[in-house]
């Protein structure tokens, strides 16, 4: 079997040989010019070397950096577009000539860095051999001056960049510097203090003085406590009395009260109260109480002088009457009280500087991590100078030391160019080998882009992506005995198509089942046998006892009827209503099969779309449905109208004719899909004109012995048949 590639190019070619053909000649007549051309004269090759070198003595890292460097200049680098243009300046040449024939060759690196080789081979073509040995020299000496250059502008690089940098890392320095030098004036003596032990012992020292000072606090509470107890006073009452008790004018004002008491209580057994004496005397008691009052007032509130001694105090005459020993206790409790004061006053003092230095003592860590953070960034900008320092006294030596990394190992020689002689034959017979290809190759690029399914396996491929059903492959036909327009109608039951017909309905029938009477057919575009498939459907369903009637709905087309040798009736296209609706004169007996009727369609007709959904045409296809056990709907093709879809309501099912080298794939595949996103009814599809051998049975076969001579040569096994003559 032909391989479907090979017949989709068969066809390609049949239909774009001339093409091909054409594309063929102008290789041909391409190879035939170059074949032709005179031979170029003699070319000579200038060829020369250049090496790695490193200078005898190297005191410095830098340059033997700059040097290893150098090392690593690639062809690009060394044939640079302002390199090659320089160079052509001196010499006269232009510089798209010396970079067309220069070849230079470098060193390849090993995997672990190293180069290979330390020569450069350079290559100049030319056919003047002096100009060539010229270009070349001048080539050698200009990428030996550019390795110079570039390793001198390296050098002064990492100079010029250290000299930018230096001050701006000496201010960097000199900045830490200054922050740790302020750090230590601030801070450093309490780290010292805190690292020789003295804060810590300061801490102590508080300690024990506040201890000392809480016992002598107590010793003093204790005495305190004594005198109270001694005297029936606290305190501020003995200081209250004792300073009562001091006053000069209270106790002259308290004796003269004591003497006029003394006086009325002496007279009092001779006078009466009314008396004036005793009325005198008791207002000089009185005024004196007033008096000793408002001394008392003015010794207690301080008289603006002192700060006063207490607010509420009453009687008197019962705190001033201290004899000298008590006042003594008295003045005793009050200098321990003030004592005690004192050293309260002094432990406070005391409680806060040792939380002053407890503070700070915990605090000496972060201190200490703080300046060692300043050290550490001392000591980066220390190193980070001093390195650049080093740097730049390396460079400086260095200077002495740069040369150029490339020199020359091999003066140029002159070589001719072999050369080949060409061979006519030889490039005409490449040219006709590549005019084949390109022949071949134009005419299978035409037929893929084309967009036509060459053969039937690209039409199963298409409707398995799809996955639409297959219903049948029918065979070509011959309509040798047919007139131009006829189609191709097995008419005899013995015919070897009509089993491919029968196989056809049979997959239908199973498919629809009982419920389909009324099946449409239709395609894509037109000449892809849907009226031939229609007929031998007819045909087929006939010969199997069925009652068959074919209506040719395709409006727009003149009818085929004549095929079933029938004759169209010629008024039918002056009144189509009237001809639809007379079913004894539109339906026609077809006469050499039993069971098949037709009815042949009145185009072509203007306004098809209205015959079509007419009431005439609702009522003959209700009559036919009922009338017939299978109807077929012969329609036009879906992409010239929409005829098909306005007779698909009448019908169970809708079947899609396809043929090789004519269905167009994207129409095919945009039917496939608008028929089964709307729903219309896709039975499947069939394949018209499928290339298919036909092989006799053997009893065919055995009985051509009895036939004669001159009729064997017409008869075969195998028949392979083609037709054009589809609709």
């Amino acid at each position: 079997m032909t391989p479907p590639i090979v017949k989709r190019y068969i066809i390609a070619f049949e239909k774009y040989k001339w093409i091909g053909l054409a594309s063929f000649g102008l290789v041909i007549a391409g190879s035939t010019v170059v074949a032709m051309q005179p031979e170029p004269p003699a070319s000579y090759i200038a060829d020369g070397a250049l090496t790695y070198t490193r200078p005898p003595v190297s005191f410095s890292t830098t340059g033997t950096e700059i040097q290893q460097q150098g090392q690593g200049l690639d062809a690009k680098v060394l044939l640079s577009d302002p390199l090659v243009e320089t160079v052509a300046a001196k010499v006269n040449v232009s510089p798209k000539t010396i970079g067309k024939n220069i070849a230079i060759k470098a060193p390849k690196k090993s995997a672990t860095g190293e180069l290979e080789s330390s020569i450069i081979e350079l290559k100049y073509k030319d056919t003047d051999p002096k100009r060539a040995q010229e270009i070349i020299l001048e080539l050698m000496q200009a990428m030996v001056k550019l390795s110079n250059d570039i390793n001198t502008g390296r050098l002064n690089a990492i100079i010029e960049k250290i000299n930018e940098r230096i001050p701006q890392v000496r201010s960097e320095l000199q900045a830490a510097e200054r922050k740790l030098e302020l750090y230590d004036r601030l801070e450093r003596p309490a780290i010292l203090a805190a690292e020789n032990g003295s804060l810590l012992s300061a801490i102590t020292n508080s300690q024990n003085q506040q201890r000392t000072i809480q016992q002598t606090i107590t010793g003093i509470d204790a005495q305190i406590r004594s005198l109270q107890t001694k005297l029936g006073l606290n305190v501020d009452q003995a200081y209250v009395s004792s300073a009562l008790s001091a006053d000069p004018i209270i106790v002259s004002l308290r004796n003269q009260i004591y003497q006029t008491e003394s006086q009325i209580a002496l007279l009092r057994k001779d006078l009466r109260p009314e008396h004036p004496t005793m009325i005198q005397l008791q207002r000089q008691k009185q005024a004196n109480e007033e008096l000793l009052q408002q001394r008392a007032a003015e010794v207690i509130g301080g008289g603006g002088a002192a700060a006063p001694l207490a607010r509420n105090v009453t009687d008197i005459r019962a705190q001033i009457n201290l004899d000298p020993a008590r006042q003594q206790l008295a003045n005793q409790m009050v200098a321990l009280q003030t004592q005690r004061e004192t050293l309260e006053q002094q432990l406070a003092q005391q409680l806060r500087e040792e939380m002053r230095l407890r503070k700070e003592y915990s605090q000496i860590p972060n201190k200490q991590l703080e300046r060692s953070r300043l050290e550490q960034e001392v000591a980066l900008k220390k190193a980070v100078f001093d390195q650049m320092q080093a740097k730049l006294t390396d460079a400086r030596t260095a200077e002495a030391e740069t040369v150029s990394s490339l020199s020359i190992a091999r003066l140029p020689s002159i070589l001719p160019e072999p050369k080949k002689s060409k061979s006519i034959p030889f490039t005409l017979g490449v040219g006709g080998f590549l005019g084949i290809l390109v022949g071949g190759g134009v005419i299978f690029l035409l037929g893929s882009l084309e967009g036509t399914l060459r053969t039937k396996e690209d039409i199963r491929d298409n409707l398995k992506q799809r996955e639409a059903v297959l219903l049948g492959e029918l065979p070509l036909m011959p309509v040798d005995d047919l007139p131009p327009e006829g189609i191709p109608v097995v008419f005899s039951p013995d015919s070897l198509y009509l089993e491919f017909y029968e196989k056809f309905r049979s997959n239908l029938r199973r498919m629809g089942g009982k419920n389909l009477k009324v099946i449409l057919i239709t395609s894509t575009g037109s000449k892809e046998g849907k009226t031939t498939s229609a007929y031998n459907l007819g045909v087929a369903a006939a010969r199997a006892g069925k009652r068959t009637l074919i209506i040719e709905t395709d409006l727009r087309s003149p009818s085929c009827c004549s095929s079933l040798k029938i004759n169209p009736d010629p008024d039918a296209t002056i009144e189509p209503l009237r001809y639809y609706g007379s079913l004894s004169e539109c339906i026609r007996l077809v006469p050499d099969v039993e069971n098949l009727y037709i009815i042949p369609s009145p185009g072509p007709v203007r306004q098809s779309a209205a015959i079509l959904e007419s009431s005439e045409m609702r009522r003959l296809m209700e009559d036919a449905r009922e009338r017939y056990d299978l109807v077929i709907l012969d329609t036009s093709p879906l992409s010239l109208s929409n005829d098909p879809l306005l007779i698909q309501p009448y019908s169970d099912g809708i079947i899609l004719v396809a043929r090789p080298n004519y269905t167009q794939e994207n129409m095919l595949g945009e039917a496939i899909d608008q028929l089964v996103q709307d729903e219309l009814g896709l039975l499947g599809v069939i394949i018209n004109g499928a290339d298919i051998t036909i092989t006799l049975p053997p009893v065919a076969q055995s009985s051509s012995e009895d036939v004669p001579e001159e009729d064997k040569q017409e008869e075969s096994p195998q028949i392979s048949v083609g037709v054009t003559n589809f609709k």
